[in-house]
């Protein structure tokens, strides 16, 4: 199954449960609230709508807990495929020149492209 899209607040959200969970929904609130200014009843409201996709889980008794049911990997990899389809018709060559004229990489972060690249191209020609 793909991970279905979920929003730029969604991702907000999936992004504290991945990293701690599992969390009540006060808590997820309490933890966002600095960063998001968020009310605790749009807490709530998000996590439904993650529920109602299918991107979270939540444990039966109470408090009510929530935790990813998907992993951030899969999430990432689907909105990549998405976005390398709507702007770049689904050709993965324009999106790397794009980004590597773009992007202002270190010379760490050019080295490692470089050796993925390497990998990449070895992987396909065996010799």
């Amino acid at each position: 199954m793909n991970p279905p899209k979920i929003s730029e607040s969604e991702w907000s959200v999936m992004e504290l449960l991945w990293e701690r969970s599992p969390l009540t929904a006060s808590e997820v609130a309490r933890a966002l609230l600095e960063t998001t200014g968020w009310a605790e009843n749009t807490v709530r409201t998000l996590l439904t709508r993650l529920l109602e996709k299918g991107v979270l889980k939540v444990s039966a008794g109470s408090p009510r807990l929530f935790s990813p049911a998907v992993s951030r990997t899969d999430c990432v990899q689907a909105e990549s495929s998405s976005f390398m389809a709507r702007f770049f018709q689904g050709a993965t060559q324009p999106l790397l020149v794009h980004f590597a004229r773009n992007a202002r990489l270190s010379p760490e972060e050019i080295a490692e492209l470089k050796r993925v690249l390497d990998e990449s191209i070895e992987s396909q020609n065996p010799n």
